[in-house]
Order: structure tokens, then C-alpha cells, then sequence
């Protein structure tokens, strides 16, 4: 049987999202309306843990229960896979039980590697180089809010983390620009995102001059898992990228500005922006469930007509 994956942003085209945002609106409508709607009955997702989490474990558990289906939560602390069961030999035999498999880890080649030895389609749910589930839901709030992202320009300011990495992919598959703006030491690798050109970024020393006339600004934690042993030298370099209330004035008026959370106020962004008029950042939060029923139904079910 033919199946996708999806552990890159760039593993699917333009027309794939465009379905599976037309597919978002809809399950999302639905949602709103208190409307039963079950395609996945009987099917079952197991969501592999390595790292912490909030969003990724409640949007998906919670969006297999809304779809019909059944969630099981692992934790490699609490299974096998802690102990030093090959990667290999955990995708056969899970993949084996359940009928589509998240997981959230460290490095992607752990996820590379479950996906090869796998019998159903596995998502990356975040690794330490993407985190391509996000930047779908970044992408699908920015579109309901203002239209199409194509021609516009993204402001990234931070570290050139996995979330920027995935922001850089969906510059070439939507057609728009990323302003990058790091600290020295911390900038982008486009060699290891797989990127085919550079005309659809620039890198930016002053995080001021990254914004201007931006149409979104979005930045993350200075300090994601894995680096806490870094966090005081990583304070005192990331000092001046806060994303504030004069940083927003320099984008444009209608700007919006998005944060993936758990936001550290004062740190990577202020209190005034993330709780101010100009965040979507609950919105943003809340469209991982409604996007990731749209993943998880295409992945097992095909293409569905619209309304079905």
C-alpha cells in the first residue's frame, strides 16, 4: 500500500496544503458547530514522546478523539525504547498495532529511520531541525487573518532554531520572504534545511531593521530543550531580540506576530506584544488541532470531496 510521511515541511507541494487548508477550515467549522464528524472510527495514532510536551500531545490525542479514532500516549522513559530497543525494530513492531504514528524527539534522523522501517505514515510532531506541524498552523492562521502568504514578508528574529528552519522551507514552497535576524553564532545553516536557493531569505545583524515593513514577526524561546546548559551565556547574547512594542511599530500596521509557546515574557517577547492587539498566537495554538485532523485524514484516507 502507497502511504506519505510527513517529517519535513518540503515533503509535501503548495497544492497538497492548499487542499489540507481547505480541509482545516472545514473540520474546523465543524468543530465550531458542534458537529460529529468521525472518518478515522476504529483507527488508531500512537504519539511517541522523547521530549516534553503540551500542544503537540493534546491537539493530537485530542484531535484522534474528535476525528472517531483512539490516541496512545508512549513515552521512550516508559517503554522500550528507553532501554536501547533499536529505533528499526520499535517502527516494525508499532507500526504493526496502531494505523499512523506521531513522534516528537531530538535528532531527525531518529524519526528518518522509524519512517524507513515503517508499515503507516509517521509524523514529525518537532525534531531539533523542524518542526513542520507548527509552521502549517502558523501558515493557516496567517491566511485566515489576512489572506494569502504569498509575496508577503516574514520577520524571524531569535535563534535559527528548528521553527526558523521550517519557516525557510515554506518560503520556496509559498512563494514569500524570511527576514533573519540572529544573534552572531547563532545564524541559519541553509546547507542542512535542504534549501534550493537563497532568494527567498536574507539575514539581517540588526533585528531592527529585520521588521521593517514586515507583514509578520514571530520568534521562539533563546533557550529550546536540549540547551538549557547554555541558558545564561544564550541571556546575555540574545539580549537585544526581544520583540517589543517599538520593534512591532517598525513592521507594518497591520502586522501580526506569532509565537509557537511555552513564551517566556520578557525574554524572547514582551508582555505588551504577545497580550497585545496584534498577536494571534491562541488562535495560532489552537489551529495545531484543527490542522492536524486535516494531516491525519489525508494521510489515511486520501483526498475527500469538500463537506465530506
Amino acid at each position: 500500500m502507497q502511504f506519505k510521511h510527513f517529517l519535513k515541511f518540503n515533503d509535501f507541494s503548495r497544492e497538497e496544503y492548499e487542499y489540507l487548508f481547505e480541509r482545516a477550515r472545514w473540520i474546523k467549522q465543524e468543530f465550531k458547530q458542534y458537529r460529529q464528524y468521525w472518518p478515522l472510527v476504529d483507527r488508531t495514532l500512537a504519539m511517541i514522546f522523547d521530549k516534553n510536551s503540551t500542544r503537540t500531545r493534546l491537539s493530537f490525542e485530542a484531535g484522534m478523539h474528535q476525528l472517531g479514532g483512539t490516541g496512545i500516549y508512549l513515552s521512550t522513559h516508559d517503554t522500550q525504547l528507553g532501554r536501547g530497543e533499536p529505533v528499526e525494530d520499535a517502527a516494525r513492531v508499532i507500526s504493526r498495532m496502531v494505523d499512523i504514528i506521531m513522534i516528537r524527539t531530538h535528532k531527525h534522523d531518529t524519526i528518518q529511520r522509524f519512517a524507513k522501517n515503517s508499515r503507516v505514515p509517521v509524523i514529525n510532531g518537532l525534531t531539533n531541525e523542524y518542526h513542520p506541524c507548527q509552521i502549517m498552523s502558523d501558515i493557516f492562521t496567517y491566511t485566515e487573518h489576512r489572506g494569502s502568504i504569498t509575496g508577503k514578508t516574514v520577520a524571524w528574529i531569535g535563534d535559527a532554531n528548528n521553527m526558523c528552519n521550517t519557516w525557510l522551507q515554506a518560503a520556496e514552497i509559498f512563494d514569500f520572504r524570511v527576514h533573519v535576524s540572529t544573534p552572531p553564532g547563532y545564524g541559519i545553516h541553509p546547507e542542512r534545511i535542504g534549501l534550493s536557493g537563497t532568494g527567498h531569505y536574507e539575514e539581517f545583524a540588526n533585528p531592527r531593521k529585520a521588521v521593517i515593513d514586515a507583514d509578520l514577526i514571530t520568534t521562539d524561546v533563546w533557550i529550546s530543550m536540549g540547551f538549557e546548559v547554555e541558558a545564561e551565556q544564550r541571556k546575555k547574547d540574545f539580549a537585544e531580540f526581544c520583540v517589543n512594542a517599538e520593534m512591532m511599530a517598525l513592521a507594518k500596521k497591520d502586522a501580526l506576530f506569532m509565537h509557537c509557546l511555552p513564551a517566556h515574557r520578557g525574554e524572547e517577547v514582551s508582555s505588551e506584544v504577545l497580550d497585545g492587539p496584534q498577536s494571534v498566537v491562541w488562535d495560532e495554538a489552537e489551529n495545531r488541532l484543527h490542522t492536524q485532523k486535516a494531516l491525519m485524514e489525508y494521510l489515511l484516507l486520501g483526498k475527500l470531496n469538500a463537506g465530506n
